[in-house]
């Protein structure tokens, strides 16, 4: 897996961490049992305090979707998040419906950003 952040983007440092993880899970990149990077390494590679990757990995381990072991890092606990199979879905037809309506996808991307801002 491919770690990257973008300190320029309005979205917290910590939540772009946490946002690729979900993203792995439901492409199928992570599983359960899968190990993450060490928060020092994670912290390392990407020039970022070791703080906001454990403000991520706290984040995860709230939600369910890894579990945090002291000396062994962070295991995935959850192969998707509940519920993700039905977003998906529910995704592509909003896609589906935004491609016959010929918007281009920038303005599905803006009406999806505002859906989630409300």
């Amino acid at each position: 897996m491919i770690w990257t952040v973008d300190p320029t983007a309005a979205e917290p440092l910590y939540a772009q961490l946490a946002a690729q993880v979900h993203v792995a899970l439901s492409r199928g990149d992570l599983s359960t049992g899968d190990r993450l990077p060490s928060a020092r390494e994670l912290a390392d590679s990407l020039d970022l305090n070791i703080h906001t990757v454990l403000h991520a990995f706290q984040q995860l381990r709230d939600e369910g979707v890894i579990e945090l072991r002291r000396g062994r890092g962070a295991v995935v606990t959850a192969a998707r998040p509940p519920g993700m199979a039905e977003v998906k879905t529910a995704l592509s037809r909003y896609v589906e419906a935004g491609r016959t309506a010929g918007l281009p996808a920038q303005a599905l991307i803006t009406l999806l950003k505002e859906a989630l801002r409300s």
